[in-house]
């Protein structure tokens, strides 16, 4: 292994002797300068690892030799040593962008910690992320195996994520298999427990979790109060991994008040249970109460037109009191930042509603656009395109501004998506809807190992177009393919992010809830 090579600059550098010995007697390799201007030519001739700048020296100080480096090659990490211990200086040091801060005199351990906390900081965090990880492994197996409750699974998901975060960032692709096969365990087991529960739950709202129709009365009506508006958004799509990237921004200018979660309803589709979250009802409950507004699958247009509609409604039946409110659903950039300039006027309210439809496009375009699938070609890859929309998004600019007036932000979503690679082959007549993670008609016929079965679909409170309309879920990763044009269905669709049906990343929602700092 090629031995680290350390620049140190200290016009007192004949003091330090004993320090430079011990790091040679360790294996590395230090060049010594008295003076910044050396420093410089130094840096300019030969590659470094790492840097230690005294911060007073004559000619060149420390801050002013570490700009002239950063400029140079910002990458290398570099330490000031310094006698002042003044809290200017350490704000100048910090703004300069330096990566650490030693007070003399220094001992042996100090530097010693600080070369391998810089220099070594990646491989000794990879060692102990996989030693943890690997002493994990067989606790998490074993947990999953038991028979969890609703709450347990949120937990066992809510740890996978955890491994999966951390484990993305080291090169260890053994672990990444690893992890890979036992969230894949974890959805078999828990597409049976949903299999076994959910029809209980939907019909007895005290028997299980709350689902997509409970949130407002459950999660959103309670916690609002006179004199401090309620700002709700509503990020289609948007699964737990994705929140919790975004989350390290938001908390930036958000204190996390609460970090809570729920259950989608079935199907996990817009359609569905974005419908149910601002109607507070179930897609049965919806039909017969708006026959209307509620559109089945068959039905020609758009599928989220009255959710405005809905959420007056459900104010007006549950709530029961009378509030100003606001529903906005953005669609474009212009929309979004017409929101930033409409936020004084939101202000007057008691509750804003806000919907934004990125990652549910980001989903799609990724199926359609090769560009979008090569970006997003896995899930670390889909969580960094969430994030990077987020930085660049006239959302963070409203979040920005609320952080500075009295509000509740809560942020959630409607279901979220799983990457899809088992291709599983159905059959229907022409009237049965085209998502690939759930289909109803009748006379289907499908694979029974890869799907949920509801053939009466009034006992998932669903709407039944006839009468002997049947929907089935697929579990796991599976897609529905027909078999006309098998190869090129399982071409296109493999690996892409799709949603309606059983897994623990479509059916877990985050609800987390911030006021300001």
């Amino acid at each position: 292994m090629q031995k680290t090579r350390i620049l140190w600059a200290d016009d007192e550098i004949e003091f330090l002797k004993p320090h430079i010995l011990l790091l040679e007697q360790k294996g590395y390799k230090v060049k010594t300068v008295n003076n910044g201007y050396d420093a410089v030519d130094a840096f300019k001739s030969d590659p470094y690892d790492l840097v230690f700048l005294d911060e007073n020296m004559p000619g060149l100080t420390g801050l002013e030799t570490l700009s002239i480096l950063k400029s140079v090659n910002a990458s290398i990490p570099t330490v000031l040593v310094t006698k002042n211990e003044e809290e200017h200086l350490m704000e100048d040091a910090i703004g300069s962008k330096i990566d650490d801060y030693l007070i003399k005199p220094v001992n042996p351990k100090q530097i010693l910690l600080t070369i391998k906390k810089l220099t070594e900081n990646r491989r000794l965090v990879s060692e102990k992320t996989s030693l943890a990880y690997q002493q994990d492994f067989r606790n998490l197996g074993t947990i999953m195996n038991d028979a969890l409750n609703y709450e347990q699974w949120i937990e066992a998901y809510k740890k996978l994520l955890y491994w999966e975060l951390s484990l993305e960032k080291l090169e260890d692709s053994g672990m990444h298999e690893i992890l890979t096969m036992q969230k894949s365990e974890a959805n078999a087991l828990f597409a049976k427990y949903i299999e076994n529960n959910y029809l209980g739950w939907i019909n007895d709202p005290g028997s299980g979790p709350t689902l997509s129709h409970h949130i407002f009365k459950k999660k959103v009506f309670p916690t609002m109060e006179e004199d401090r508006p309620t700002f709700f958004f509503l990020i289609d799509n948007l699964r737990y991994d994705q929140w919790r990237v975004i989350n390290e921004i938001i908390t930036e200018y958000f204190r996390l008040e609460e970090e809570d979660s729920y259950y989608s309803i079935l199907p996990t589709a817009t359609q569905y249970a974005r419908n149910a979250i601002f109607s507070g009802l179930t897609p049965l409950e919806m039909e017969r109460r708006f026959p209307d507004h509620w559109q089945n699958d068959n039905d020609e247009g758009g599928k989220n037109m009255y959710e405005d509609v809905f959420l007056a409604d459900q104010i007006k039946r549950v709530y029961r009191k009378d509030i100003k409110h606001s529903y906005t659903k953005i669609l474009t950039h212009e929309q979004g930042k017409d929101v930033l300039e409409n936020l004084n006027n939101l202000m007057n309210n008691d509750l804003n509603v806000l919907v934004y439809n990125f990652v549910d496009m980001l989903s799609h375009a990724r199926t359609d656009m090769a560009m979008i699938r090569e970006l997003a070609n896995d899930d670390a890859a889909y969580r960094s395109l969430t994030l990077s929309w987020f930085e660049h998004s006239p959302w963070l600019d409203v979040l920005k501004w609320l952080a500075q007036h009295k509000v509740r932000v809560i942020v959630t979503t409607d279901h979220g998506t799983i990457r899809v690679k088992k291709p599983s082959k159905i059959v229907g007549d022409r009237n049965t809807n085209t998502n690939l993670r759930y289909k109803q008609g009748k006379n289907l016929n499908y694979q029974d190992k890869d799907v949920f079965v509801v053939k009466n679909p009034h006992d998932a409170q669903l709407p039944k177009i006839n009468i002997s309309s049947v929907y089935t879920f697929a579990k796991e990763d599976a897609y529905f393919v027909y078999p006309n044009n098998y190869n090129q269905f399982v071409n296109h669709f493999y690996g892409t992010f799709q949603h309606g049906g059983i897994s623990l990343e479509e059916m877990i929602i985050p609800f987390a809830t911030y006021t300001p700092k």
